[in-house]
């Protein structure tokens, strides 16, 4: 029995891009992939506009709450998702590390987040389908 992939998304303030990475990952993938957010300066709370964007694609963010990136975090997970925390994310070899490079929904309305949470599915989709075999 293999063990299931882990994901883990970073970004600055894990309020916005990396909340919406994670939200779609677990939704999307329904439980095949094991799915870590996190910050490496939280912020106080998740993007509001990102929650209202996230929502409106049927997806529930308000319960969650920015976390702080750890060694630990990124030590087990398989692939790590940085979107803009640079140099701040530490680096072991044999992991998967790719950089999303997406606009920051942080001060934004959710007009201008509606489209960052769109590019973000369209990479999340694309990542499922790296890691699941495709089902027969």
């Amino acid at each position: 029995m293999s063990q299931k992939p882990s994901v883990l998304f970073v970004c600055v303030h894990n309020a916005g891009r990396s909340q919406m990475a994670a939200a779609f990952l677990t939704t999307l993938s329904r439980g095949a992939i094991e799915v870590r957010s996190a910050g490496s300066q939280p912020a106080e709370k998740v993007n509001p506009a990102a929650v209202e964007a996230m929502a409106e694609v049927g997806i529930d963010m308000s319960a969650e709450i920015p976390k702080v990136l750890t060694t630990e975090a990124v030590k087990s997970s398989d692939v790590v998702i940085t979107m803009g925390c640079g140099d701040e994310c530490p680096y072991f070899p044999g992991k998967r590390y790719e950089d999303w490079v997406l606009e920051d929904p942080a001060g934004k309305g959710v007009e201008s987040v509606r489209p960052i949470r769109d590019e973000i599915k369209t990479r999340v989709e694309a990542l499922i389908a790296s890691l699941t075999p495709a089902t027969a």
